[in-house]
C-alpha cells in the first residue's frame, strides 16, 4: 500500500510555509499509524526522524479538533535516553504546534521537573508528555497511573539503540509491558539512525517479541559524510590516546567553522581538552564544555547558548551523542579513536542536520594503532557497516525494582503479573519458579535476611501481593533508577595522610600487595576500607597501571577491520608514510597477525623480559586477561613485574624469559583462576553494590537526606559478607556475578580469545622490541596527571623506544 500523503490542512500549510515537502519515510510512518501498526524508523540524522515519529499524533489530534472532538488527557508518551534530549525535543516540537495554531499541549517530565508540576501532570496530563525511562517507571508507581495511561494511544522511543540492549532497556521493556496492560493495543514507535540489525529491535519493541506487528520504515540515504583524519605535520604519534597534541590544529578548525562540536570519550579527557583549547584560543572565541557531571544549571546554560548560536565551539562527551539538534553545528571533531562505527556515525550526525548536504567531521587519532582504527571507522561508515548490539536476558535486579513499582501503584495477582512481565522480550523466558524467587526476595530479602523487618517490602494476602507498609512506597520512589553513580576512593597512608582520589572502578581491580603508580610514587595496597584505599610507599615496581577513566571498548567490527589492514599490504598505500613504514619494518623484523591469529612476541630489554600479545579484544578484556596472566606467571616462577594494556594488545614484563606463552593463555584459566581473582579483587563487591541499589535492598536516599557513598558502601558490603557466607546463591549474588562477568570484565570476548589461543597462536622470539609493540609499551610507568607534562614525557619516551624498534640492523 502506498503511503497516504494526506495531511490535515493546518499541517500541510505549515510544511508549505517552511518550503518543505514531507519525506517518503515521514508519510510512511503516517500510513503505518493509520493502519494501526507499530513501527521502527531507521533514518539518518537530519532526515526528520523526530517529526516523523510525532507526525501521526499531530495529524490525529488536529483532525479531531477540526471535527469538534478535542482529545483531553495523555495521547502520546515520548521516551528519550537523555533529559537534555527531552527538553530539546519539546522546544523543537512546540514550533510546528505554535506556528500552525494547533491546540496540543506538550510538557517534559524528568528528574529536574519541579514536584508541583509532576503532581499536576498526573492529575491533568498534557496531550504529549516527554520523559526518560526512569521517570516513566516512577510515574507507573502511582495509583493514578492506572487512569493517567488508560487512554494512551502512542509510545515513541527515541534513539532506541542507546539503551535497548542495556539495563535501562530492560526497565523500559517492562514499562512497555505495564503500559500494554493499562492501554491494550497501544502503538509503539522507535526511532534510530544507527541500527545494525533492525529485526532484533523490532522484536524488542513488540509485545511478546511479535516482530510481524512492527513495520520497518527506512529513511532515504543522505549525502555521504565528509570525514577526514587530522595529522600533526603528516606524522602520526607513537603513543597517547587523547589527541591532545593537536589542540592548536583543533582550535584552527573551530576558527574556520560557524560552530564545532568536539567529542571526547571520557569526562576527564573533556576537561583536559577544554583547557588545552582555551590556552590555544588566541582569538578568545566563546567555547564551552558539556558532560554529565556538570550541574543542571551549567548544562542548561551551555545548551541554551548553543541553541542561540552564541558558542563557536563546545567540548562534550556522550552526553551529547544523541539527538540534541543544533542546526548551526557545521563540524564535528572526534578526539582519539571513535571505538565504533555506529558511535562515529551518531556523532557525525550532530553536524549539519540537512539530508542533502554532507556532514563534516574530523578524527584526531592518538597513536598509530588509533590511526588504523580511524581509517577502519571511515571505511565502515562508507560501507554502512554498523556495530552489532548484543542483547541478553533481562536483569533480575531491574525486574525486582519494576515489580515493586507496580505494587506501589496497586496490589497484583501473581499469575496475572507473570503473564504481563513475559510480554517484555527480555523477560519472555521468565518462568513461574524464577518469578516466585524474585517475589520472595522482595518480600523477605532472602533466606539469610528474612529476620529483618526492613527487607519485608511485599506481603501476600488473599492471593494478592501488596506493599507491606506505606514507608516502602516512599522509599521506592526516592531510590528508583538504573544508573548507579560511580564513587571515588580516597588514596591514603595508614597515618591518614591523603594523596588524592581514584575511581572505584580502578580500585576494584586491586588486591592486597598489588602496586600502582600514583602521585609520583609506587604504592602498595594494604587494604580497601569502605571508601579508603590504604597504601604504603614501596620500592617495588608498580605492576598495575592507573585507571584511565571510563573506557569505551573497541568494537568487534572495527577490530576485525584493523586486523585486515595488518594482513593486507596492498592497503598500506592509503596510509601516511610513517604509518606505512611502521608496518613494513614490523613485517621484516617480526610478523603481522593474520585474521583470527594471535601474535605473541617475546624479547628482552634493559634487564627485563617482555611478552606482547596482539589480541584486539578491547581494553576491558585485556585488563582482565593481564591480571590472570601475570598471576599465572607468578605461580610458574616467571617473576612478573606487571602488565599494561590498550584496546589492541597486552604487554607483560618480568625477570624471567617466557618460552611457552601458550601455557599462559589456556582456556582453563577461566575455570578457577578467574573466579578466584574476581572474588579477591572486590569486583564482585562492586557489582553487588550496584545490583543491591537497583534491586531496592539498599537505599541511596531517605526522606530529606541522601546517604553518602561511604554509607551505601558500608551497608552493601555488610550484606554482601553475610550473603556470601550464608546464602551464596542469593538472587542478587547471581545478578552481581552476571554483571561482573559481562560488563566489568568482558568475559565474552575474553573467552573467545582464550578458546582460539591454542590453535591460532604465533609465537615470535626476538632480540629486541618491535615497532608494533611501541604504542603499548609506552604505557608502562605512566602516571595520569592533569597537566600536559605526562603526555610530553610519554612522547619523548616513545620516540626513544621507537628508534630502537625501527632499527633493522
Amino acid at each position: 500500500m502506498a503511503p497516504d500523503s494526506h495531511l490535515p490542512q493546518a499541517l500541510a500549510d505549515w510544511f508549505a510555509g517552511k518550503g518543505w515537502t514531507p519525506r517518503r519515510h515521514q508519510l510512511e510512518m503516517l500510513d503505518a499509524a493509520r493502519a494501526g501498526e507499530s513501527a521502527l524508523l531507521v533514518a539518518t540524522t537530519g532526515a526528520g526522524k523526530t517529526l516523523a515519529g510525532f507526525l501521526p499524533t499531530l495529524s490525529e489530534l488536529t483532525l479531531r479538533q477540526a471535527q469538534g472532538d478535542r482529545f483531553d488527557g495523555l495521547h502520546t508518551l515520548y521516551v528519550s535516553p537523555l533529559k537534555a534530549l527531552a527538553v530539546d525535543v519539546r522546544r523543537n516540537l512546540l514550533a510546528p504546534i505554535e506556528d500552525a495554531g494547533l491546540p496540543i499541549t506538550v510538557e517534559a517530565r524528568t528528574g529536574d521537573t519541579p514536584s508541583d508540576r509532576r503532581k499536576r501532570q498526573r492529575e491533568r496530563p498534557p496531550n504529549i508528555l516527554l520523559t526518560t525511562p526512569e521517570s516513566l517507571s516512577i510515574l507507573l508507581s502511582y495509583p493514578d497511573s492506572l487512569m493517567m495511561f488508560a487512554g494512551l494511544k502512542t509510545l515513541i522511543i527515541d534513539e532506541v539503540h542507546a539503551f535497548a540492549p542495556t539495563k535501562r532497556g530492560d526497565l523500559l521493556a517492562l514499562c512497555m509491558a505495564r503500559l500494554e496492560a493499562l492501554a491494550p493495543g497501544l502503538r509503539r514507535v522507535a526511532l534510530s539512525a544507527t541500527v545494525a540489525d533492525p529485526d532484533v529491535y523490532r522484536a524488542w519493541l513488540a509485545p511478546h517479541g511479535d516482530i510481524d506487528s512492527v513495520r520497518l520504515v527506512l529513511g532515504e540515504n543522505g549525502a555521504p559524510p565528509d570525514i577526514s583524519i587530522l595529522l600533526p605535520q603528516d606524522r602520526v604519534p607513537w603513543a597517547g590516546h587523547s589527541g591532545r597534541y593537536a589542540a592548536a590544529q583543533v582550535m584552527a578548525e573551530i576558527e574556520t567553522h560557524k560552530t564545532t562540536l568536539v567529542f571526547c570519550n571520557t569526562r576527564s579527557l573533556a576537561e583536559l581538552i577544554f583547557q588545552d583549547l582555551w590556552k590555544a584560543n588566541d582569538l578568545q572565541l566563546p567555547i564551552g564544555i558539556h558532560h554529565g557531571s556538570l550541574a543542571l544549571e551549567a548544562r542548561r546554560k551551555v545548551e541554551n547558548a548553543m541553541a542561540d548560536g552564541r558558542l563557536r565551539g563546545l567540548v562534550a562527551t556522550a552526553s551529547l551523542d544523541l539527538g540534541v539538534d543544533w542546526g548551526d553545528v557545521d563540524c564535528v571533531i572526534q578526539m582519539g579513536a571513535p571505538k565504533g562505527s555506529s558511535r562515529l556515525l551518531q556523532r557525525i550526525g550532530r553536524a549539519n542536520h540537512r539530508l542533502d548536504e554532507s556532514s563534516e567531521a574530523v578524527i584526531v587519532p592518538g597513536n598509530r594503532f588509533e590511526y588504523l582504527e580511524a581509517r577502519a571507522a571511515l571505511d565502515a561508515v562508507e560501507a554502512g557497516a554498523l556495530d552489532e548490539d548484543i542483547f541478553r536476558p533481562g536483569a533480575l535486579d531491574v525486574l525486582a525494582q519494576h515489580i515493586m513499582a507496580c505494587a506501589c501503584a496497586a496490589p497484583f495477582e501473581e499469575a496475572t503479573m507473570l503473564a504481563e512481565l513475559q510480554g517484555a522480550l527480555p523477560y519472555s523466558g521468565l518462568d513461574a519458579t524464577a518469578f516466585r524467587n524474585v517475589l520472595d526476595y522482595i518480600a523477605t530479602g532472602g533466606y539469610a535476611l528474612k529476620a529483618y523487618e526492613r527487607f519485608k517490602r511485599l506481603t501476600e494476602q488473599d492471593g494478592m501481593w501488596r506493599v507491606s507498609h506505606p514507608k516502602f512506597v516512599t522509599q521506592h520512589r526516592l531510590n528508583a533508577g538504573i544508573i548507579v553513580e560511580a564513587t571515588m576512593l580516597n588514596v591514603r597512608f595508614k597515618n591518614g595522610r591523603k594523596l588524592g582520589k581514584v575511581e572505584e572502578a580502578f580500585a576494584a581491580t586491586l588486591s592486597h600487595k598489588d602496586t600502582f603508580f600514583f602521585a609520583g610514587m609506587s604504592l602498595e595496597v594494604e587494604k580497601i576500607d569502605t571508601e579508603d584505599l590504604i597504601v604504603r610507599a614501596t620500592a617495588r615496581p608498580a605492576r598495575i597501571p592507573t585507571y584511565g577513566g571510563a573506557r569505551m571498548p573497541l568494537s568487534t567490527n572495527l577490530a576485525e577491520r584493523v586486523r585486515a589492514f595488518l594482513d593486507t599490504p596492498s592497503e598500506w598505500a592509503r596510509f601516511p608514510d610513517d604509518v606505512r613504514e611502521w608496518l613494513e619494518v614490523q613485517s621484516r623484523r617480526s610478523q603481522l597477525p593474520g585474521p583470527g591469529q594471535l601474535l605473541v612476541e617475546t624479547f628482552p630489554r634493559e634487564g627485563r623480559h617482555y611478552m606482547v600479545a596482539y589480541s584486539f579484544e578491547g581494553w576491558n578484556a585485556h585488563q582482565s586477561l593481564g591480571m590472570l596472566v601475570t598471576q599465572r606467571m607468578d605461580r610458574l616462577g616467571l617473576k612478573p613485574l606487571g602488565f599494561v594494556a590498550n584496546d589492541y594488545a597486552i604487554a607483560t614484563y618480568g625477570l624471567e624469559k617466557i618460552t611457552d606463552p601458550a601455557s599462559l593463555f589456556s582456556a582453563d584459566i577461566l575455570d578457577t583462576e578467574f573466579v578466584d581473582w574476581v572474588e579477591r579483587s572486590h569486583l564482585l563487591k562492586r557489582a553487588f553494590r550496584e545490583v543491591a541499589v537497583i534491586g531496592g535492598l539498599v537505599e541511596r536516599q531517605h526522606p530529606g537526606k541522601r546517604k553518602t557513598g561511604k554509607q551505601v558502601t558500608f551497608s552493601t558490603d555488610l550484606i554482601y559478607d553475610v550473603l556470601r557466607r550464608y546464602e551464596p546463591d542469593h538472587l542478587l549474588m547471581k545478578a552481581a556475578w552476571h554483571d561482573a562477568r559481562g560488563r566489568m570484565t568482558d568475559i565474552g570476548r575474553l573467552g573467545n580469545l582464550l578458546d582460539r589461543a591454542a590453535d591460532t597462536m604465533l609465537h615470535v622470539d626476538l632480540p629486541r622490541v618491535t615497532p608494533l609493540a611501541v604504542p603499548v609499551l609506552t604505557l608502562i610507568g605512566r602516571e595520569r596527571v592533569a597537566t600536559g607534562l605526562a603526555d610530553d614525557q610519554l612522547l619523548i619516551e616513545a620516540e626513544a623506544l621507537a628508534e630502537e624498534a625501527m632499527r633493522e640492523d
